[in-house]
């Protein structure tokens, strides 16, 4: 088995399986340590034991790497691959199928871990037609966020990604802040340039309900949104703590969303679970369009979509009004046509 595929594979899975950033970059970093040598160099310094003193390889990537190498399926690799062969979510299975692509999702450009390359190989991985690029805009300095020069940088990269032929179609897109204005964080000609923007609030966020409301129309009335994102920028769980709700007019906000065409975010970040489900509820009466997106800031996290699909599941969201249950050819036209 080619020993970089087996670290890269192994930290997909501990990511899918929300394992500490440490334990993951540890086989990551291993497997760009070794990407430069050819494969029967890395054979040889394996078994030689010189690989060991290589920066970036200890002990337990060392083992992959020499089982790898020796032709067997590294045993901790073999045991993630029979823990992951069960769904991460028990409910949602009819939409999870459905699901083409993923409108949001973050590479090393921004806050993500991994090169674009990666995001899109486990994106062909997990099944996915297509995947949208949504790094971060300028106003997010602690993401790193894309300046318009890039951003200009980035869609040459997601040009030639695509002339590759890879099965996974990369769509060119960015999460924008939407500002304390309304107003979207980006110079307007290269949102025009975009296949999908993903308009999001990341400040501000105990602002008062009239004062978000306003914001939040700002952004959706903005000819170029596509896809509200986590609504309500709230934290139920994990390493960062939790966050309460945004407090906004949902009725406002919503009836907006489906008079502009703007799809609402079911955000499938564990941590996030953003709309709750009374707010999917609002946003499905005012006839508004969804969006099931990861968020993923890791190739693992892209699987993340299955907590997303169980939650429109449970909320009665039919898959002909998720976006991304359609053929990149619709969901491009639906973009488009704003």
């Amino acid at each position: 088995m080619d020993a970089v595929a087996a670290l890269n594979e192994i930290a997909f899975w501990l990511e899918r399986g929300r394992a500490a950033t440490f334990k993951v970059q540890a086989f990551r970093k291993a497997a760009a340590a070794i990407s430069a040598l050819s494969p029967d160099e890395v054979a040889e310094r394996a078994r030689t034991g010189r690989l060991k003193s290589m920066k970036g390889i200890g002990d337990r990537t060392f083992a992959v790497i020499r089982q790898a190498v020796d032709g067997q399926v590294p045993d901790y690799l073999a045991d993630l691959r029979e823990k992951g062969a069960q769904p991460l979510a028990s409910g949602g299975t009819g939409i999870r199928e459905a699901l083409r692509g993923d409108l949001h999702s973050h590479s090393e450009w921004s806050d993500g871990g991994s090169p674009i390359e990666l995001m899109v190989d486990a994106a062909g991985v997990l099944g996915r037609e297509y995947l949208a690029l949504t790094d971060h805009s300028p106003n997010l300095t602690i993401a790193n966020g894309l300046s318009a020069g890039r951003l200009l940088d980035q869609l040459d990269v997601v040009e030639a990604l695509n002339s590759n032929g890879n099965p996974t179609r990369l769509l060119s897109g960015i999460e924008v802040d939407i500002l304390e204005s309304g107003e979207l964080d980006q110079e307007p000609y290269l949102l025009d340039r975009l296949d999908i923007v993903v308009a999001s609030v990341h400040s501000k966020l105990r602002a008062d309900r009239k004062t978000m409301t306003r914001r939040m129309l700002g952004g959706i009335t903005n000819p170029h949104t596509n896809v509200l994102g986590h609504c309500t920028g709230r934290l139920v769980e994990g390493g960062r703590g939790t966050r309460p709700p945004s407090e906004f007019d949902a009725n406002e906000v919503f009836a907006a969303c489906a008079e502009h065409n703007v799809a609402v975010e079911i955000n499938s970040r564990p941590e996030r679970q953003d709309p709750p489900d009374a707010l999917i509820q609002l946003a499905l009466e005012a006839g508004c369009l969804f969006s099931i997106d990861s968020d993923a800031h890791a190739p693992g996290q892209l699987d993340f979509l299955q907590y997303g699909a169980e939650r429109a599941a449970r909320n009665g969201v039919p898959a002909e009004r998720i976006i991304t249950t359609w053929p990149v050819e619709k969901l491009l036209d639906w973009a488009s046509a704003k």
